[in-house]
């Protein structure tokens, strides 16, 4: 199933209530995020509208709960949060298919 590809084996949410996850993070993407960056093949930096800093955070946090290897750190200021998004080296694939996902949901939101 393309829509969930970046969930990893390791996850240890239930498979039944791994799409409603990924929905919530897609639905978070499309919303919130003004810009994505990848300063390095293991972190990524996604500039995030200020206005959905709790719910940002919020999902960090049920992220964080089944799936361990991921670290999010907030930053910046005023219109901006910046949520940063690392894994470690074992596990990029996991975050490439999250960008790909991410550029995905971007690119669709730039369509007239």
């Amino acid at each position: 199933m393309e829509e969930i590809a970046w969930v990893s084996e390791a996850c240890t949410l239930p498979t039944a209530e791994q799409p409603t996850r990924v929905a919530a993070f897609d639905e978070f993407f499309a919303e919130a995020v003004r810009e994505m960056r990848q300063p390095e093949h293991t972190r990524l930096e996604l500039v995030v509208d200020a206005a959905y800093a709790a719910r940002a955070r919020e999902l960090a946090a049920l992220e964080t709960a089944c799936c361990s290897f991921f670290a999010f750190e907030f930053g910046g200021s005023g219109a901006e949060l910046i949520m940063s998004i690392e894994v470690p080296a074992g596990r990029a694939e996991v975050l490439a298919g999250l960008r790909r996902n991410l550029a995905r949901i971007l690119a669709e939101r730039e369509r007239p």
